[in-house]
């Protein structure tokens, strides 16, 4: 993205009145490579033996580093439908130690698989360093847009913080097949609940699904599953990315430091029915990237 162009028109289409909250970014260098190699092995990851993924938690962070399944709570229940890998692309060990030893869960260090999976630590940080500098880039037409909307509206207030950041969190997630409760209930957001991310910019590498058997992938045989946001009017709508394409969604953060001008996006994630009669259970891998900061 060049930085002298104006994007406004485009920024507003994607984020404003009337917009889905979400943007997609086609033709980055590298991208669909980086994403081909890391997405499969979110299934080697969540197949490892048992006692190998204890080993990857990651407690003191309150599992906010390495792996962690049903660690979080919908509501007052257990999440098992996915499980999580979570990593830092930017740092493995974010902040002073000061910052590390006061504040475990801000600032978690990396956790790495290594005999099982020896090429995921490089292939998880190219993912993610390259969508983190996406959103640097994006970032400068959000301030942009912004200060065209917002008096007095600091010059590069978002960019600057995303580009100088050192707090961004890759989650790689597989979504475990639904359980016959989940799919007797028919929920519309069965592998993740209506949520707004609370921090500024959320990147997404698109999703795959595969075979929960045997890792290969398939084609979703579900065309209602996936990806829905609520649009600026409150509807809900699926989203679907592009396998070439890198979208980016707006956290609670930019909402309030853009005065409003700006929103989150309300989204979760409806789970993929099987087609009748072929065994096939259907998982989902995705990996969105949270890019974050700490007030200066």
């Amino acid at each position: 993205m060049d930085e002298s162009s104006s994007l406004n028109s485009k920024i507003e289409l994607a984020y404003g009145p009337g917009a889905l909250g979400v943007i997609a970014i086609r033709g980055i260098p590298g991208f669909v490579e980086a994403k081909e190699k890391l997405l499969p092995q979110s299934h080697t990851l969540a197949h490892l033996p048992q006692e190998t993924l204890k080993g990857l938690e990651d407690e003191k962070s309150m599992f906010n580093a390495g792996w962690s399944h049903g660690k979080e709570k919908l509501g007052d229940k257990p999440d098992f439908a996915k499980g999580s890998f979570y990593f830092n692309p930017l740092s493995d060990a974010p902040g002073t130690k000061e910052d590390r030893d006061k504040f475990p869960v801000s600032y978690p260090c990396n956790v790495w698989p290594t005999e099982p999976m020896p090429s995921f630590e490089q292939d998880a940080k190219a993912l993610g360093n390259l969508m983190h500098q996406q959103v640097v880039a994006l970032s400068v037409h959000i301030d942009k847009f912004a200060k065209s909307k917002v008096p007095n509206y600091k010059d590069r207030l978002v960019s600057d913080a995303m580009k100088n950041t050192e707090k961004a969190k890759g989650r790689l997630l597989y979504y475990f097949p639904l359980s016959e409760a989940a799919l007797k209930e028919g929920s519309s957001d069965s592998w993740i609940g209506w949520h707004n991310d609370s921090g500024f910019l959320t990147a997404l590498a698109g999703d795959m699904y595969v075979d929960d058997s045997t890792g290969s992938q398939i084609t979703c045989p579900d065309p209602s599953a996936g990806l829905y946001v609520v649009d600026r009017f409150g509807s809900s709508v699926q989203v679907t990315v592009p396998h070439d394409c890198m979208a980016v969604q707006l956290g609670e953060c930019v909402q309030i430091v853009t005065g409003g001008a700006l929103t989150a996006t309300p989204h979760c994630v409806k789970g993929a029915r099987p087609e009748k009669g072929t065994g096939v259970k259907v998982a989902r891998i995705s990996h969105p990237c949270f890019i974050d900061t700490v007030p200066g």
